[in-house]
Order: structure tokens, then C-alpha cells, then sequence
């Protein structure tokens, strides 16, 4: 499953490739997206994704992957934005929320893969599934973990165990806004977003507030 050399075609045709194949593959899902339809879709020959690609599986797993990473990193920032310096740990933790909630917006391709793996959980390859778990969803997870810690270190949270800690903030917050929205494909108003959040926020304190 080893990707190919770059050398065997441009950058360009590689990204190319890339983004159909993501769009593609979060259209279609990841059985029926065909190597014919991403190809016509990137404006390259079927042979040209071959070249930087060994197989359909390779391909998938490529888009999964970087579109996991870029949103990781993303959400990096707006963790250090709102939970470097905490002013209102209440407000704070709403607004990283928040925040957090908006961004997927920007990386609805990604998103629609996400719903793709999801939904076909048990056609795709076990390897892409813990490959894309150790990468995605986990990786997020254990990057609040460390805020999370030095905030009880600071005396603001009771924790003994940080990454508990950011699982039980993320499942009272994010994961019920996934739910609700198919990860941002049925938007629910503003208000109703804040609600849910702040309502999450608040369990977490109260769970976790020495």
C-alpha cells in the first residue's frame, strides 16, 4: 500500500488527484467512488493516478489522512487562542467550543469524507479505519489534554485524569453538535449551537470545578 515516488508526476497533478478524490469519495462514498469518476474529476488520466497512487485503498487513504491532519492542526490554533490564558474559564471553554463548531465550515470535503467513514465503517479496510482513528479523531482529543492540565494546575479544574478529562468535554460539546448536525450537514441556528454548548460547558464544570 506504499504510496508512489513524486517523481513519477507533478505536485500539481498530485494535488489534482487529491482534492477529486476527496470530494469524490465524500459524494460517492468509498465503495461506490469509482478511480474512473476521480480521475475525470481531477482532469487527469486514469493511468496519471496510478502514478502516484498504488490503489484505490492508497487513495482513500491519502485524503483521509492529510484532510485529518489539516483539521488537527487547525483545531491546535484555536485551542491555543482561547485556552493558553484562560480570563473566564466558563466563557473561555464556550468560545474554544464555538469556535471549534465553525471551523468545520471550512473543511467540508473533509467533513464529508468523515460522514463517508463513518456510514461505511464495515466496507472500508480495518487498517484505513485505525490509521485514520490515530490520526483524526484521537489526535484532537489528546492535544486538549494538556490545556485541560495546565488549567488544574493553575487550581481553576479538579483533575486526575487529563485525558478523561478532554474526553468527557468533548463528548458533552463537539460530539453531541456532530450528532445533531451530520457534522455540519443539517445546521441548526446560532442560538440553538450556543445552547447545546454552553449547556455542555457547564456539566463539564460541574463534573470537574474543584
Amino acid at each position: 500500500m506504499a504510496e508512489r515516488s513524486e517523481s513519477s508526476g507533478r505536485p500539481e497533478k498530485r494535488q489534482a488527484i487529491t482534492r477529486a478524490a476527496r470530494k469524490m469519495f465524500g459524494q460517492d462514498g468509498y465503495t461506490r467512488a469509482s478511480v474512473d469518476a476521480i480521475a475525470a474529476e481531477a482532469g487527469v488520466s486514469k493511468r496519471t493516478i496510478y502514478n502516484h497512487f498504488a490503489d484505490k485503498e492508497q487513495l482513500f487513504l491519502t485524503v483521509a489522512l492529510e484532510g485529518a491532519r489539516e483539521v488537527t492542526a487547525a483545531i491546535g490554533q484555536i485551542m491555543d487562542r482561547h485556552l493558553r490564558k484562560i480570563v473566564d474559564l466558563g466563557q473561555d471553554l464556550v468560545d474554544f467550543t464555538l469556535d471549534r463548531v465553525a471551523a468545520v465550515a471550512d473543511f467540508p470535503d473533509h467533513f464529508a469524507l468523515v460522514r463517508t467513514i463513518e456510514a461505511e465503517a464495515a466496507r472500508i479496510p480495518p487498517e484505513i479505519l485505525k490509521a485514520w482513528t490515530d490520526v483524526g479523531p484521537q489526535t484532537a482529543h489528546l492535544r486538549l489534554a494538556p490545556y485541560l492540565r495546565r488549567i488544574a494546575d493553575s487550581g481553576l479544574l479538579d483533575i486526575d485524569d487529563a485525558d478523561t478529562a478532554a474526553a468527557h468535554l468533548t463528548l458533552l460539546t463537539i460530539t453531541d453538535w456532530n450528532q445533531q448536525t451530520f457534522y455540519g450537514a443539517v445546521p441548526l441556528p446560532h442560538d440553538e449551537v450556543t445552547r447545546m454548548v454552553t449547556a455542555g460547558v457547564q456539566a463539564f464544570l460541574r463534573a470537574y470545578r474543584p
